[in-house]
Order: structure tokens, then C-alpha cells, then sequence
């Protein structure tokens, strides 16, 4: 319906879509469920605060012996100065500590540089890095970023660091990182990716759907559609499964009240397909929405 050629939620039953709009608060916070557990803030203040206490939490646990790091979004960003701050102020000393961007922009065949106003690595250090105290920082070699060759990043995570948590946001194609879903041609023209097909995914670069291609021209280029890439490198599902918790921030901002619901519809019913990307953490042993109750909003139909 929204893109003939590709993949996405608008392939979903009927009954389905009808099933996550009509959600209450109440209902999805009783989706959870052994392995998937949804969580309702009631201030922006205390939600933003959370989000950026879990890097607090997964970092004060690194140890020469045993590091550990984060894997963490662009989007939303409003908890990097927190992180920064709550660094600060405990002196927490981060030398052991590890940081995975979960993505990053892809064009004319390498990743996008830290130049460029829209590149993932400025935006985490103008937002977090840069405001710690430099004797806390962690190391530049323990700060991953996927890049047009992916094996320097995709090892980096099979070098004995913990990855405690990885964090996102969700975006209008229910989306962690840039796991989009694909295309409708090829091998997938009458069936999009199964569970274990999309599993096997690793770092990689991705044709993005028109959707997130539209969101993120909305979300950081004022609409100018011809501004954002069409490709970029993101984190896979390989990466995923191997941190210990993944954990889903969404504060109304990103997705809408009807996004919001289905997700968590599909994650805590174990409806899993992959026109639904998000929808195949399902299968992953520890999983954590936290919604913003003020921005779960409601499908009824409204004139504007």
C-alpha cells in the first residue's frame, strides 16, 4: 500500500493491524510477558533520565578483566548530555568501557563522514563524548562505528566485550537501527524473510524504505527528501542476539500511537514476520519497551 515494491507493515493481516489499534495503555502493559517486559514513564524528565542511566549501569560494571559496552541510537539523542553529565558528576571512569554506534550513513560506497552535519559519530560526540571530562573519556579504540568494510566492527564484537545493552529507538517502518525490511524481489517476491533467513543478518549496508527515508528527512533535514541517503550501514541481527538485553525507547516522537502499539503486539504475542522487522525480537531472551505515556497518543480518527 505505502511502497508496491517493498515489504512492510501495511502486508500484515488485517486482523492483526486492527488488533494493535485498538490497544489501551493498560492492554500493552499487560503484553508482558518472560523475556519481553513493557515499562510506562509518566515524565519526559524521568524517561530520558532511565534511558541514559542504563549506559551508567552497563558501564560502571566494565573491568580491565572484563569490559563491557553499549551499543547505543541516533534517534533518540536527548539522553547523550544526560550521560554525559551523570559521567561527570560521578567521575566514572570509563577506561574499560565500550560504545557501539548502531549505525551510520552510507554514500558513494563508504560511510559518511564525521563532517557532514547528519553523520551519526558528530552527533554522539557534540552530544556525549565531548562533554565528558577528558580523563574520563574511554579510549578512541573502544568506540565502534560500522564502516564500509564491516570486519573491523563486526569483530570488535567477538573480542570478549559484554555487550550489557543495546539500545534504539523505533522508527515508522518498526525498525531497530536501519534493519529495515527488504524488497520485494528476487527470492523474497512472494515472501518476505523468514525468522532464521533475517537472523543470519550481520553488519551490513541496507537500501533503506522510502518510509525511513521520508522519516528522516521530516526528523533531520526539515522534509528536503533529496537530503538524506538512501543506503546506509547498520547494525544486524547477529549483533543483536549476542547483547544481553535490548532495550526500545519511544517517546511518541519517532513512531506513532498506531506504530507504538503494534510492535509491542507482535513482540509480546510472538507474532513475528519480517515486513515487521522489530517484530523478530520476539525471539530474543531479554527485551525491554519503554514508552513515554504522554506520547502513546490514540488511532482514533481525528480531522487536522
Amino acid at each position: 500500500m505505502l511502497a508496491p515494491d517493498w515489504w512492510d507493515f501495511t502486508t500484515l493481516e488485517d486482523e492483526i493491524l486492527g488488533d494493535a489499534a485498538r490497544l489501551t495503555p493498560e492492554d500493552m502493559l499487560a503484553l508482558s510477558r518472560p523475556g519481553f517486559k513493557v515499562v510506562f514513564y509518566d515524565t519526559l524528565e524521568d524517561f530520558y533520565l532511565a534511558e541514559a542511566l542504563e549506559y551508567i549501569t552497563a558501564w560502571k560494571q566494565a573491568t580491565a578483566s572484563e569490559p563491557v559496552g553499549v551499543c547505543g541510537p541516533i534517534g533518540p539523542t536527548e539522553q547523550l548530555p544526560l550521560v554525559a553529565r551523570l559521567v561527570n558528576e560521578l567521575e566514572l571512569d570509563l577506561s574499560n568501557a565500550h560504545f557501539w554506534g548502531m549505525d551510520e550513513w552510507y554514500v558513494d560506497g563508504k560511510e559518511i563522514g564525521v563532517e557532514s552535519p547528519i553523520s551519526f559519530e558528530r552527533a554522539n560526540n557534540e552530544l556525549m563524548f565531548h562533554r565528558m571530562n577528558k580523563k574520563l573519556r574511554m579510549p578512541k579504540e573502544n568506540i565502534h562505528y560500522p564502516e564500509a568494510d564491516t570486519s573491523k566492527y563486526i569483530g570488535s564484537w567477538n573480542m570478549g566485550i559484554r555487550c550489557a545493552v543495546m539500545q534504539g529507538g523505533q522508527g515508522d517502518t518498526k525498525h531497530w537501527a536501519f534493519n529495515d525490511p527488504v524488497k520485494r524481489e528476487g527470492k523474497y517476491k512472494d515472501n518476505p524473510p523468514s525468522l532464521e533467513e533475517y537472523k543470519k543478518l550481520t553488519t551490513r549496508v541496507v537500501d533503506l524504505h522510502p518510509i525511513t527515508c521520508m522519516q528522516n528527512a521530516r526528523t533531520s533535514a526539515g522534509g528536503v527528501v533529496t537530503g538524506i541517503p538512501s543506503q546506509a550501514l547498520t547494525v544486524g541481527p547477529v549483533q543483536t542476539w549476542q547483547a544481553e538485553k535490548v532495550s526500545i525507547w519511544q517517546a511518541g516522537v519517532h513512531d506513532n500511537p498506531f506504530g507504538q502499539r503494534l510492535t509491542a503486539l507482535m513482540i509480546g504475542k510472538k507474532i513475528i514476520d519480517s515486513a515487521v522487522p522489530m517484530s523478530l525480537l520476539a525471539d530474543h531472551p531479554n527485551v525491554q519497551f519503554n514508552y513515554y505515556r504522554g506520547g502513546l497518543g490514540t488511532c482514533g480518527t481525528e480531522m487536522h
